[in-house]
């Protein structure tokens, strides 16, 4: 007959206790992984990026925004060269004046040269289909005419291509070419505006409105940041572009245009539009250009609402003068500049620095702003490993870095492993969520 023995039930259960916790914790310990390293964000020393901002005018409407930066050498690669899509999110250097929608003058025509070439391209180069000057081309050249707006003489039955009535809406600022162009590509003037609302809407350019193909109506009105931008895509865009860097007689087979574009190219400006009327005042839109020993910087600009045009070459002198002052070498992101601490529980510490130092040739309109920073997930790791990125703005424009450990971070030896159960438990718990 047996008997109850609690002194050996008590026994062989702390002896197999002893055995299941000695054959788990052991592996989860010794074997198990190791735990995270905790990651601390830090700001390293400002270095110096005084700002410079642009001189723009309180009157009107006014914007600039960066385009570009490229090396001097046009047989070196490009540095800096946004993808023209990205202008209409990204953010003006500086706008001054009104933020509201103002009347837009002849700025309305480069929407109708975007929106026309939009639905019927082409290739750099190409003339384009010939098109038909009609009665009723010829009758808008007559009424045009008539009331002193600006226009290119055609003659019922005449052919013009595509690229020639370009030319003459873009350089000669022709009224008539302009609603020719959108009833050619759109079938009306009222199918043209709802066309070129629906491609500004596309764009991103919620402040501008067309109400025609000219700019005559004050109802054609735009922000000067949306302006800003669209000088941009026109300068982005390779027809327009040639047809802007062409002699003002530059018609093939057609009579020639007045350039109504070109002002300040001593100062490096390059005129996209420029017109005035009664409702909108002087308006221009341009690129601009700043060269440095080894690097051009081009940024864009508008000015709405101008009074008058002596005014405008006030006003564009001062902006290249501040252009000039501003635009230059800009220290970014420096080599060995650390941007995140780690520590580990067991007492290791190494900081992510800058894996490589990098300057950018741009404009510093405003202070900089805070460093945007990833930090990749580590436990140990040896110098040099890549733990993070950080971005930060250089003169509108973003510039990238790697973060590297500066030091090593060893693994913890058995004795603390054995003596930390807490944290290697956890660790072992969230490598097999």
């Amino acid at each position: 007959m047996s008997s109850f023995r609690p002194v050996r039930l008590i026994s062989a259960t702390v002896g197999a206790l002893v055995i299941l916790s000695v054959g788990v914790y052991g592996p989860a310990t010794l074997l198990g992984p190791l735990p995270e390293a905790t990651a601390t964000l830090v700001t390293p020393p400002a270095g110096e990026a005084v700002p410079f901002p642009p001189v723009l005018p309180a009157t009107g409407g006014s914007a600039v925004i960066g385009l570009a930066t490229v090396a001097a050498d046009p047989a070196a690669p490009e540095t800096t060269t946004p993808d023209a899509a990205a202008l209409a999110t990204t953010l003006p250097l500086a706008v001054a004046g009104s933020a509201e929608p103002l009347p837009m003058a002849a700025a309305t025509k480069i929407v109708t040269a975007l929106v026309v070439l939009d639905a019927k391209p082409l290739a750099l180069g190409e003339t384009g289909p010939q098109v038909p000057i009609t009665a009723a081309d010829y009758q808008d050249y007559l009424d045009y005419y008539s009331t002193d707006n600006r226009t290119v003489i055609v003659f019922p039955g005449e052919l013009w291509t595509e690229t020639e009535l370009l030319q003459a809406m873009i350089l000669g600022s022709s009224n008539n070419h302009a609603d020719t162009l959108a009833r050619w590509a759109f079938g009306s003037l009222d199918a043209y505006t709802a066309a070129a609302n629906a491609w500004l809407a596309e764009q991103g350019l919620a402040g501008t409105h067309v109400a025609d193909a000219t700019g005559l109506s004050d109802d054609s009105v735009g922000t000067a940041s949306d302006l800003a931008r669209l000088a941009g895509l026109a300068a982005a865009d390779p027809v327009i572009g040639a047809i802007l860097s062409q002699p003002a007689s530059a018609l093939v087979g057609q009579r020639g245009v007045d350039n109504t574009t070109a002002f300040l190219p001593e100062a490096g400006v390059t005129g996209i539009t420029r017109s005035y009327t009664e409702g909108a005042g002087v308006c221009f839109l341009f690129t601009a250009q700043v060269q440095g020993p080894d690097s051009v910087y081009t940024f864009a600009g508008a000015l709405i609402g101008e009074p008058d045009y002596d005014t405008l070459a006030i006003d564009v002198t001062a902006l290249m003068e501040s252009a000039r002052a501003g635009v230059r070498e800009l220290p970014t992101l420096a080599q060995g500049d650390a941007y995140v601490e780690f520590s580990t529980p067991w007492g290791a510490e190494a900081s992510g620095t800058v894996r490589t130092a990098t300057t950018t040739y741009g404009w510093q309109a405003q202070a900089p702003g805070d460093a945007e920073v990833t930090v990749d997930p580590l436990s140990t790791g040896r110098a040099g490993k890549t733990v993070g990125r950080v971005t930060v703005d250089a003169g509108g424009a973003p510039v990238t870095s790697t973060l590297v450990l500066d030091r090593t971070i060893s693994p913890p030896g058995l004795g603390w492993r054995l003596l930390n159960p807490v944290p290697m438990i956890s660790a072992l718990i969230a490598a097999n969520r």
